[in-house]
């Protein structure tokens, strides 16, 4: 199964990167609608799209406005938009008021039980994460493999109070928004740094990491030190806007 990483990062767009989104084509799923959304339309085809939502920060959200153009001339039966009651509220209440947008598109909204399956049979966990006006962590499970999808929340290595809800998984997205020196900022704003996210891959015993939702103004390569912390989980990617990744 292949995963596309359509945007990596946090807060505003860069040069570089859009605002988060990943796709899983085969499937119709994508997981949050940031800036990059609008690169869901080239990989959209399947009869189906369900979109999981974590949150509603904007740089989550704003991309299910582009859903008039990803959908144009696309055969596609059923959109549904997937997020706690609170947040699929504030959607229809404030990203798609009258003065905001006045021609909604159509889509359906369900919100979330702890665990359901999609049309296709996966089975989906959602669990909670701590972040400023909250936000939820998925996992999907097949019969052969597994990924799960962790952003805007403040890892706490060993100790995240989500660790088995990622345990043993093929594939671990996680977001690393700040540097280890910049921990104190991470707290303050309800996001990770670099080494407690590694040792939470290794505490979960997960096969593969990748880190993603990443400080715009950052422009290195290596957006987040990986390079001095990568012994503590070596078989870790650092994300960039357009990666297809085997799983």
């Amino acid at each position: 199964m292949k995963l596309l990483i359509l945007g990596t990062a946090g807060y505003h767009p860069s040069e570089t990167r859009q605002t988060t989104c990943l796709m899983l084509p085969s499937e119709g799923i994508v997981f949050d609608a940031g800036t990059s959304f609008f690169r869901v339309r080239e990989h959209l085809v399947t009869p189906t799209l369900d979109i999981l939502l974590s949150h509603t920060h904007l740089d989550h959200s704003v991309g299910l406005t582009f859903l008039l153009d990803v959908l144009l001339h696309k055969a596609t039966e059923r959109v549904t938009v997937h997020a706690a009651a609170d947040k699929l509220a504030t959607i229809e209440n404030h990203l798609f008021a009258d003065q905001l947008f006045p021609v909604p598109p159509r889509f359906e909204r369900r919100p979330t039980p702890p665990r359901w399956r999609l049309a296709g049979g996966v089975e989906v966990t959602a669990f909670p994460l701590d972040h400023p006006g909250g936000s939820q962590g998925y996992r999907l499970d097949w019969p052969e493999r597994s990924l799960a999808f962790v952003t805007d929340t403040t890892s706490k290595g060993a100790e995240s109070p989500y660790l088995d809800q990622v345990r043993g998984v093929d594939l671990l997205v996680h977001e690393c928004n700040f540097r280890d020196e910049q921990a104190e900022f991470a707290n303050l704003t309800g996001h990770s740094c670099v080494s407690p996210v590694l040792k939470l891959a290794a505490a979960a015993g997960v096969k593969r990491l990748v880190l993603t939702h990443f400080n715009p103004l950052e422009t290195d390569a290596d957006p987040v030190g990986l390079a001095a912390a990568r012994g503590i989980f070596p078989s870790t990617l650092l994300a960039v806007d357009g990666m297809e990744i085997d799983f």
